[in-house]
């Protein structure tokens, strides 16, 4: 059977050493089913993978069909934003510690990905969300986030101000510790443990969560995903955006934030049968 795929990327978690024999395994098993194997440069580097052709993150997309991360979440939060201008799908063995977007068991890593190869899998499509920085009418900062955005102070334990604004109407006002801006699929990361709602990752949908707000009334709200959310620094002395927990950007009192749903979206494959709310009960420990 012709592969539904030709070429693989390797893209794995780096100073691991289960994860360099998983890796060494599976561009084995790819090379033995005459598919083109790259593996990423630094996992490559990190890894001492040698005798395969690399990739830098930024040229996976223009050589590579598919890409397989072996990492945790995190790891394929960075992949994904890396990958975002190319519609090369995205496949996930779970090397780390929870598991909602890395979902291939590594016990049954080559079975999963054989099926895959093959043309049986289901196709999931997720947002993300693309947050600008206006400082003085300028972009001074720009980036994307698969799980979140999110604007909160440092080390101060005072709380900061912001203003908030939903296509162009004014929403709020809040003091608090800061405010989550989710996409579903990260509904289940921090905005869950700040006590936002589980939104199913096929909504069209955007979370916002306050952090510890100061009035109780300040509750989490979901939008449609096609509105711009405008966040404005109206006091703080010492804030800042992070995207994806990933990326930081220092924020000053004036500065907007300006989200909205990136063009593109990425692809992940799941083995047959995929289904969020077994995803959800076993990784919550739901009965």
């Amino acid at each position: 059977m012709k592969s539904a795929f030709q070429t693989v990327a390797l893209i794995g978690k780096y100073m691991n050493p289960e994860t360099r024999d998983q890796i060494l395994a599976l561009a084995r098993f790819l090379a033995e089913r005459q598919i083109g194997v790259f593996v990423e440069e630094k996992t490559a580097q990190h890894s001492s993978i040698k005798g395969y052709t690399t990739l830098q993150m930024n040229a996976i997309g223009a050589y590579a069909d598919l890409a397989i991360v072996l990492g945790g979440d995190g790891t394929m939060l960075t992949v994904a934003r890396a990958l975002l201008d190319y519609k090369i799908p995205l496949v996930g063995v779970n090397r780390g510690r929870f598991g909602f977007l890395t979902d291939i068991n590594s016990d049954h890593m080559l079975d999963s990905v054989a099926g895959i190869l093959d043309g049986k899998y289901d196709t999931e499509q997720r947002i993300l969300l693309e947050a600008c920085i206006v400082r003085a009418g300028q972009t001074v900062g720009q980036g994307y986030a698969l799980n979140d955005v999110v604007i909160n102070k440092n080390g101060l334990a005072r709380l900061i101000e912001l203003e908030i604004h939903v296509d162009g109407h004014f929403v709020q006002k809040q003091r608090s510790d800061g405010l989550i801006v989710a996409t579903p699929t990260g509904t289940t990361a921090y905005s869950l443990s700040a006590g936002g709602p589980i939104l199913h990752p096929m909504l069209d949908a955007i979370a916002l969560v306050p952090i510890c707000p100061h009035t109780l009334s300040n509750r989490p709200i979901a939008i449609g995903s096609a509105s711009e959310v405008v966040v404005e620094v109206v006091h703080a002395e010492d804030a800042s955006v992070h995207l994806d927990g990933q990326m930081k950007m220092a924020l000053q009192p004036g500065d907007r934030v300006q989200i909205k749903c990136a063009k593109n979206k990425i692809t992940l494959l799941h083995p047959p049968g995929h289904n969020h709310f077994d995803v959800l009960r076993e990784k919550l420990h739901w009965g």
